[in-house]
């Protein structure tokens, strides 16, 4: 590479100055980070994000949307334990029937940069399908579960337990019933929000 830089009179400086307006139109795209990624597929895919430095703005998150939907008073559809503790002060009123709830408190696997989506498994949501579960979800989780691909996620899940679990699946459509064309027929659409705590 040195002998080439020589032979063209190109120092290190000059290739950095490059713009993406400069590349050629046979150079691959320059590739987004992760976060970034995600960001934008999620949000196309309808979701609402909410970024939070510290646990603080995660409990005044959740605050906002329990008052912006009026859900206080309303049964969360809650199957794990650890974020009803996490969560206590809200005294939120849970349910373990999906049918009672207005929405569901829950965490996922993993966070798909690739297309935006949520990959969720029995841990989540035991062995319900996705149309029985309320259709307003609010997500708890964290930056380090954010992968470029599903299979990077399945991989994850394999490596990080003994047991597998089942029911492993995606959520990728955030919008409401009346905004459903074609091609999300069979899809069951979610009102979604992310709480997303930065811990890296």
């Amino acid at each position: 590479m040195n002998i080439f830089r020589k032979i063209l009179g190109l120092n290190k400086d000059s290739q950095e100055d490059i713009t993406a307006d400069e590349r050629g139109k046979y150079m691959p795209a320059i590739k987004l980070p992760i976060d970034e990624r995600f960001t934008i597929n999620f949000k196309s895919n309808g979701g609402k994000f909410l970024y939070c430095e510290n646990m603080s703005e995660i409990f005044y998150s959740l605050d906002q949307i329990l008052l912006e939907n009026d859900w206080y008073d309303k049964y969360v559809f809650l199957l794990d334990e650890r974020l009803q503790e996490k969560f206590s002060e809200f005294e939120l009123q849970a349910s373990n029937k999906a049918r009672d709830a207005t929405y569901f408190l829950t965490t996922c696997e993993y966070l798909i940069a690739d297309d935006g989506s949520l990959l969720i498994s029995s841990n989540q949501i035991a062995e319900k399908k996705l149309d029985e579960i309320p259709d307003n979800f609010v997500i708890f989780a964290t930056t380090s579960q954010l992968v470029e691909s599903i299979g990077e996620g399945l991989r994850g899940i394999k490596n990080k337990r003994d047991k597998i679990p089942t029911n492993i699946t995606t959520i990728k459509h955030f919008k409401t019933a009346e905004d459903k064309d074609f091609l999300t027929y069979g899809s069951s659409s979610k009102n979604l929000y992310l709480l997303l705590l930065e811990d890296l």
